[in-house]
């Protein structure tokens, strides 16, 4: 009897660790090549978009742009605006929560928006126009102007440079630093134990995250994560990833090298799904803190010697995903004009020679930072180099991967000090095509996106813009604006390009948005 009744316990405590062990094993694991390593950890402190996908998994925004790229409420419930238009008093919804237990306040909001609007270019310029910032009580906060602007939503549900809501005692750390307290109140948990930057990046599901009653939409409505965990495995070479999907040891890819879609379009198994439809645009950034670009004519002259076919074909290669654009603001888009520009971006290199000998070019070498890592900007610098130097300048090209390039080009030490005179990078359409948001031609010196430019014309246009409310004004002033960068350029711009997700067909649920997020996804 003894035996048996032994027999039954062993049976059960197999039975139940039997149980334990298949829910363990039927949690679901997203497992994702990013287009980069995650290194640093702090949204407010870099643009990177790394960061900024990271941000997104573990904290929540006042605002978000929905599929349509309209600003909806996320943490705010309600809002409402006096009728002078000068106060804005704002609800926060029920329910939210950080990931360790205290609720979000507006204690925690106003300081998080404080930080934020130092660092952020649009924050800067709502800010400039703010009297007061105030909690009125645990759900309720108020933003005081000294005049009516049109900018307020816009500002809070911006894409990129979100202000993204922490806890009091984190968004209070100096701006110029970067936190070290990863609590927020998102839809996933950050595994920091688990983080091992050149490996692998965690997030767990956050099962007290109360999502909006809305269907998802881009970045807006109910975040639900559907999957239990999320792993960003860091992979440098891009067939080696390919080969990791068609396998099925790797879930999806964001951003799979194009001459690579062939095999992965043979593949049943695989589909490629374009979820940022309005594209991206590849970025040429002067530091003009120092010689040789502190001098206008110097910058035109590498813009008379680019092309951007050269840098498209040296990528992307496909004319299917991409497009040579003049405009600044991009092509079909409200503001797409070529004024200014028709002589630029054509390799003139006889009319780039005679720009650098009235900017007086000395041979000053160009320190180009050059990201060897992310297979989307691999080859620009190269290009870059070649084209630079056949019209007249020497360039030091510098290689480097994108992480260590992210945070050098933060520090304004002279080139041949451990600075630079240049790098390129990439940004989404949503974050050019509005010349409020555009981060490159804000500038306002010191407190400007990397590169640093000082242009009281440009910042004149820009104000004005952010105060007219006549489309016809506005399109009039944003056409000024890129006339204006024409003369003294903040940045070149150098093609158009498009890139779908490579995903294993048993992931479901990807949302169209300018920025890849996980919530809604599915693995069946």
């Amino acid at each position: 009897m003894r035996k048996r009744v032994l027999s039954l316990a062993v049976a059960c405590v197999i039975g139940v660790a039997s149980g334990i062990l298949g829910s363990v094993q039927a949690q679901t694991t997203l497992r994702v090549v990013k287009h980069s390593d995650l290194k640093i950890l702090d949204p407010i402190w870099t643009t990177a978009y790394i960061v900024r996908n990271h941000g997104y998994m573990i904290y929540d925004t006042l605002f978000a742009l929905d599929g349509n790229l309209e600003v909806k409420p996320q943490m705010v419930d309600t809002w409402k605006v006096s009728d002078d238009k000068l106060t804005w008093t704002f609800t926060l919804r029920d329910g939210l929560e950080f990931h360790d237990g205290t609720p979000v306040t507006s204690a925690d909001v106003i300081p998080s928006l404080k930080r934020w609007a130092v660092r952020d270019p649009l924050g800067q310029m709502l800010w400039a126009k703010v009297v007061d910032a105030k909690a009125v009580d645990p759900k309720t906060f108020q933003i005081v102007l000294k005049a009516p602007t049109g900018i307020m939503l816009q500002a809070l549900g911006k894409p990129s440079g979100n202000p993204f809501i922490m806890p009091k005692k984190v968004a209070e750390t100096d701006p110029g630093k970067q936190i070290d307290d990863t609590t927020g109140s998102g839809p996933f948990i950050f595994k920091r134990e688990e983080w091992k930057p050149g490996d692998k990046t965690v997030y767990v599901k956050n099962p007290k995250y109360k999502p909006r009653a809305e269907p998802p939409s881009g970045l807006a409505g109910g975040k639900i994560a559907k999957v239990d965990r999320v792993e960003w495995v860091a992979m440098s070479d891009q067939q080696t990833v390919v080969n990791a999907l068609i396998k099925g040891e790797i879930d999806m890819i964001e951003s799979p090298q194009h001459d690579l879609f062939k095999v992965m379009e043979a593949d049943p198994n695989i589909k490629l799904e374009n979820l940022n439809k309005w594209g991206n645009q590849y970025i040429f950034r002067f530091n003009q803190l120092f010689k040789p670009f502190d001098n206008a004519k110097i910058r035109q002259a590498v813009i008379t010697a680019f092309n951007q076919k050269d840098f498209l074909d040296g990528v992307i290669g496909d004319p299917k995903y991409y497009k040579v654009c003049k405009a600044m603001f991009m092509c079909d888009t409200p503001y797409a004009t070529t004024k200014g520009m028709e002589a630029m971006y054509d390799s003139n290199f006889v009319k780039a020679r005679e720009l650098l000998k009235e900017g007086g070019y000395d041979g000053t070498p160009v320190v180009l930072m050059h990201s060897t890592d992310l297979y989307v900007l691999t080859n620009l610098a190269p290009v870059a180099k070649s084209l630079m130097e056949r019209a007249g300048l020497k360039v030091d090209m510098q290689s480097m991967d994108w992480q260590t390039l992210v945070s050098r080009r933060a520090r304004k030490d002279p080139p041949d000090k451990g600075g630079w005179n240049a790098f390129l990078t990439s940004s989404a359409a949503v974050d050019i095509v509005d010349p409020l948001a555009n981060t490159y031609i804000n500038a306002v010196g010191a407190n400007a996106w990397f590169g640093w430019p000082k242009d009281d014309e440009l910042l004149r246009l820009r104000a004005a813009f952010a105060d007219e409310t006549d489309p016809a004004k506005q399109k009039e002033l944003a056409t000024a604006m890129q006339v204006r960068v024409s003369e003294n350029p903040t940045h070149g711009y150098v093609g158009q390009w498009y890139a779908p997700v490579a995903l294993r067909k048993n992931v479901t649920g990807n949302l169209v948005s300018p920025v890849t997020i996980f919530w809604n996804i599915e693995k069946k």
